[in-house]
């Protein structure tokens, strides 16, 4: 949730090995346009492995507090280069930030980008069945939201996009939200930092309804949850609560818990944390 810790932390892991590879870095695509709202662009950037593609691909949810911040594609590409050096092909996606556009309108969004990636495989050398999604804080939330709450699209829709389904094919949420019950303003107890969300300004029946840990059901994607023990911001209880709910339906499902990290995980601990993550996406995504 918070949009000033965690991800400068991963690019400061990832900052010590750009020297050699800032030189013969791969070409990307930026600013590609997967729908528009309210006048504005919805867009992400494509990052293609330099070599030895594996045919799948895997979208990164630029969020933090439900704001999504643009940058140059060529600032974010440090933080896809550990998927990218693996074979994958890596979407930079952004939605409509908070406190503009709504959580409900955000799902919407980000589900939008993977009808449009699926729809579009062919152009971007993907497979597209062979998905995956990860994210930070909010942008774990809604990666999980993508693994547990898709749908095979509408076949009914005027918009030929949304007859695509949105279904991922594996997850990996880091420090993610997973019960906005408990969160939102109209939650008694909720913590006095989330007032600084308006995303979080949700009654408990919308909270509902876009609370991942609500939605598991045995055809959910195989998810990696990575957390800090000592977050204090998102408590590590969201992750172990949702996964024993896909315990107990059989979803596959690994947590990885770092004692010494908070919200923001410590350097030592998010180089760990993404090797984990590019194994869990191997493991799901690479043909076998």
């Amino acid at each position: 949730m918070v949009r000033h810790r965690l991800i400068p932390a991963l690019a400061c892991f990832l900052a010590s090995s750009n020297a050699i590879w800032a030189a013969e870095r791969a070409a990307f695509t930026p600013d590609v346009v997967y729908g528009h709202k309210a006048g504005m662009a919805l867009t992400f950037d494509v990052f293609p492995p330099k070599e030895n593609g594996n045919g799948a691909g895997v979208l990164f949810m630029v969020s933090g507090g439900w704001y999504s911040v643009w940058r140059p594609a060529a600032e974010m590409q440090p933080f896809v280069q550990p998927l990218t050096d693996a074979g994958f092909t890596v979407f930079t996606v952004r939605h409509g930030s908070s406190p503009q556009f709504s959580i409900p309108e955000i799902v919407d969004d980000v589900r939008r980008s993977v009808r449009y990636i699926r729809a579009n495989a062919a152009r971007f050398g993907v497979d597209p069945e062979r998905l995956g999604v990860y994210g930070m804080s909010a942008g774990g939330h809604l990666s999980l939201v993508l693994g547990t709450m898709s749908d095979k699209g509408d076949p009914s829709a005027t918009d030929p996009i949304l007859k695509i389904a949105n279904e991922v094919q594996a997850v990996v949420a880091f420090v993610a939200p997973t019960d906005l019950r408990i969160m939102v303003w109209d939650c008694p107890n909720h913590l006095p930092a989330y007032e600084k969300f308006p995303a979080l300004n949700l009654s408990i029946d919308e909270a509902e309804k876009y609370s991942p840990l609500v939605h598991v059901t045995p055809d959910d994607a195989p998810t990696l949850l990575i957390v800090g023990r000592k977050d204090t911001l998102v408590p590590m209880s969201h992750s172990q609560d949702i996964h024993s709910a896909f315990k107990e339906q059989n979803v596959r499902s690994d947590l990885v818990v770092f004692d010494e990290s908070d919200h923001g995980l410590r350097p030592a601990d998010m180089k760990t944390a993404v090797a984990a993550m590019v194994d869990w996406f191997r493991k799901h995504l690479e043909k076998r």
